[in-house]
């Protein structure tokens, strides 16, 4: 524990308190600031640093704790014997003050809202790739994975696991987010720019797991105070703590500050990276102009979106120019080293899968949007020229705020109240603010709207950057919304600037009236603080009301534990073998984590109905290699046959929280997901060659095929049929009788009987109608059906075609499955 303190110490805090206090580029300014800010910028430039030192040494393939440790160190120890006693403020430092409570109280309420973090460590979404990127960097030190289990796969036995999909950036998917950049050589990228897993990969070196799950919630606290910090410099600590208040309390906020993503360290980098910009160009405090230019770079090796910000900068400097100031070069040439830096990054063969959706996205713009992007970089090139016209110069300057101040409120009463889906125009997208009314209540976004509105008329030359990053931002993300339309998933778009723009816009308006009523109608204060008292209040309650479903649900809560349980079972020199994402079963997300994260030999298979003449090879291959082969399914894959042994292990069922998701619609309820499996070892023998027997729901995942999942009644093992189901059954030398233990599940007296047809493989053995309750049904099997099966790398294939009901529909219930009829048991003799 002491070693993890002092660790976290030296990287998020020493570095960036020794480099605050170099006594250059005016240091008594920096002496100035308030405490709070002080020591918040000291864990800022900190981490910022510590954020650079692993993506380079990750990038050499040469990263570890260690290393990053002695470099921080390093840093540190290079400042003190260069500056000595000039690091000591001394006297000149600014003491503590009341105003030192606001943070504090924010980073209580962060405390409270934002731990524990989500256990969501499996594949299959982005939090569980965000994960097991971290910690891959923290394990195997480099950026780009060298999988020695996909680089020893022979060539002819790589479709049965990571088929190629004949892009020219990646040769095949390893797991969801996971791509094959050249399976020979083993190479694997995860499929997200790497600055936030890089920040797990330190939490996961100083805590292990739940170090890495931890990281999101510490960086959303961070993110909360620099917005609080860039919102009292323009608008003063009250508006600004007030705002800040609004987003720690906001439910997109709690849900995202405790599962992994990389918006909310956007926040964090870019919030401090405006307030910076502000301190430089503004204040004239050159110390924060190469501060803000590193930020902004750093964020973008988060996503590429942050190029958005990168418009919001270039409007506050053409601003700047029409005020007459140069920007500085302490900003301009570090941010144009940064950037070449990221499109080096981008450019390479490590983020190329990452960057095809991006650029297909720009190919496919507008023909309108790309010249109204044309015509703004001209506007701006010309308002450049311009700018050394005194007369116009002085024009452009008092017309920008007003053209902000009006466009964006009258842009949001357009997308809120006449934008309508139609032709190309997807739901998701022509009511995108809509949607953001779900997370921010309509009164609070209409104050906002307002705030902002306000705030760029009268205060937009105190932090030009901070206001036009909130208007190109939500210009871009209301115009195409660019993610899949599943909410919370979708809130995700509003954490780096939009959300917080618009609670400190909250803050703006309240100071404002209060303001105004203070300075030209005092007498009217006893009406005003009321009525603003009381808008606050409902705005509060509508918040606070929209969380309570959220801040006690910990989603996946204990699925962390199960993994380890799960991945104890196997040894290092163990292969595991994963059904296929196809079976209609989500399982195939535990492969990830399994191997990324507990570092076990992990292969998913690419299809419920691998080649198994293929197969056999595969496994022959394996066994002198692997002390043990196992295959974990659920959901039903074709691996039957007399060539391919089978042996059970194990059974395990175990239920996790997952919050809803609803397209289109807010979430409104927590339900569950179940994961349950059952484990399997590989042998050499199939058992009788004349007689089969299973009873489904037990540890049958290798014989059935688009059956739903495992359930019990009355101590009875069963599964529900489909429309069309399968049951595989080896190979076998004599057999005349196939019986089926099938019951109707109780259906209404409004749905037609339960029929069922039964095929042997393409031949139909006959046809009968289920009654309710477990009875056995027999058919014939005629003796060519057998000579005709003895392949001994085919099964048998028994198909049941059922017509189905739909539980939703009829009686109204949550359960929308399409039911066909309960099977319990089936025999061949």
């Amino acid at each position: 524990m002491l070693f993890t303190i002092l660790s976290l110490i030296v990287v998020a805090y020493l570095p960036g308190a020794l480099v605050f206090r170099v006594p250059a580029l005016d240091r008594q300014r920096r002496a100035d600031l308030a405490s709070e800010e002080r020591l918040f910028w000291a864990i800022v430039l900190s981490l910022a640093w510590s954020s650079a030192v692993v993506l380079a040494l990750a990038a050499a393939g040469h990263y570890t704790l260690g290393r990053l440790l002695v470099a921080d160190l390093g840093a540190a120890t290079c400042l003190v014997v260069l500056f000595r006693r000039g690091l000591l403020w001394r006297a000149a430092a600014r003491r503590p003050t009341w105003t030192i409570l606001m943070p504090l109280t924010l980073v209580a309420l962060g405390c409270w809202l934002f731990f524990p973090a989500f256990d969501h460590v499996v594949g299959g979404k982005d939090p569980g790739v965000y994960i097991s990127e971290g910690i891959v960097i923290a394990q195997r030190g480099a950026l780009v994975i060298h999988d020695t289990v996909v680089s020893s796969l022979p060539p002819p036995l790589r479709d049965l696991f990571f088929p190629s999909h004949h892009q020219a950036a990646y040769y095949g998917v390893r797991f969801m987010g996971f791509f094959v950049l050249d399976p020979a050589q083993g190479t694997v990228v995860g499929q997200f720019p790497h600055l936030y897993p890089a920040w797990i990969a330190i939490g996961y070196g100083l805590a292990g797991v739940r170090g890495a799950l931890a990281t999101t919630p510490l960086a959303a606290l961070l993110g909360v105070l620099a917005v609080y910090f860039a919102g009292a410099r323009l608008l003063g600590r009250w508006p600004a703590f007030l705002g800040a208040t609004l987003l720690a309390l906001n439910v997109a906020t709690i849900w995202f500050a405790r599962e992994p993503n990389s918006e909310v360290v956007t926040q964090v980098l870019l919030f401090g990276a405006l307030l910076a910009f502000a301190r430089a160009h503004v204040d004239g405090d050159r110390f924060f102009a190469p501060v803000a230019a590193v930020l902004v770079g750093l964020a973008l090796f988060l996503r590429i979106d942050v190029l958005l910000a990168l418009g919001g900068f270039a409007v506050a400097v053409v601003f700047q120019l029409l005020e007459g100031r140069r920007p500085r070069l302490l900003f301009l040439v570090p941010l144009a080293a940064m950037i070449a830096a990221t499109a080096t990054y981008y450019l390479s063969a490590t983020m190329g899968v990452y960057m095809m959706r991006p650029i297909v996205f720009v190919a496919n713009l507008n023909p309108l949007l790309l010249g109204l992007l044309a015509l703004a970089v001209v506007s701006l090139a010309g308002v450049v020229v311009l700018s050394r016209i005194e007369r116009v110069a002085a024009l452009l300057r008092r017309c920008l705020p007003i053209v902000l101040a009006v466009a964006l409120p009258a842009a949001a009463c357009y997308a809120y109240c006449l934008r309508m889906p139609a032709g190309r125009l997807a739901w998701q997208d022509a009511r995108s603010l809509e949607a953001f009314s779900w997370y921010f209540p309509p009164l609070a976004l209409a104050t906002a709207v307002a705030g902002y509105s306000v705030t760029a008329w009268r205060s937009f030359s105190r932090a030009p950057a901070l206001v036009a990053t909130i208007a190109v931002y939500a210009f871009f993300v209301f115009y195409k919304m660019q993610i899949f339309p599943e909410h919370f998933w979708v809130a995700r778009r509003f954490i780096p600037v939009i959300l917080p723009g618009a609670c400190l816009m909250v803050g703006a308006a309240v100071a404002f009236v209060l303001g105004v009523v203070q300075r030209r109608a005092p007498g009217l204060q006893w009406l005003a603080v009321p009525l603003v008292g009381l808008l606050l209040v409902v705005i509060g309650v509508q918040v606070v009301r929209a969380d309570r479903p959220v801040v006690h649900h910990v989603e996946y809560a204990g699925i962390v534990d199960r993994l380890e349980t799960l991945s104890r079972r196997f040894a290092n020199d163990d292969l595991v073998v994963v059904e296929s994402r196809d079976t209609g079963s989500d399982l195939h997300v535990l492969a990830l984590p399994l191997a990324y994260v507990y570092g076990r030999s992990v292969l998913v298979l690419s299809s419920a109905k691998p080649d198994k003449r293929l197969f056999r090879q595969f496994l022959d291959w394996a066994r002198p290699r692997y002390r043990h082969v196992y295959f974990i399914g659920g959901g039903g894959t074709d691996l039957v046959s007399r060539s391919i042994g089978i042996v059970p292990v194990l059974s395990d069922r175990f239920q996790v929280p997952e919050y809803e998701s609803r397209r289109n619609g807010y979430p409104r309820e927590v339900r569950y997901k179940e994961f349950d499996f059952g484990i399997y070892g590989f042998t050499s023998s199939t058992g009788d060659a004349g007689h089969f027997a299973l009873d489904l729901g037990v540890l049958d995942d290798l014989n059935v095929v688009r059956f739903h999942a495992k359930e019990r009644t009355d101590g009875l093992a069963f599964r529900w049929s489909q429309r069309t189901s399968y049951i595989a059954v080896p190979p076998l030398d004599r057999a005349q009788v196939l019986t089926l233990w099938m019951n109707d599940g109780g259906r209404p007296d409004t749905v037609e009987r339960a029929h069922v047809s039964v095929y042997w493989n393409d031949r139909l053995l006959g046809t009968v109608d289920v009654s309710r309750g477990f009875h056995p049904y027999s058919f014939a099997i005629p003796a060519e059906i057998v000579r005709a099966s003895l392949d001994p790398d085919e099964a048998g294939l028994i198909r049941l075609v059922t017509n189905t009901w739909k539980p939703r529909a009829v009686l109204g219930t949550p359960d929308d499955r399409d039911l066909g009829v309960m099977v319990h048991r089936i025999e061949v003799k």
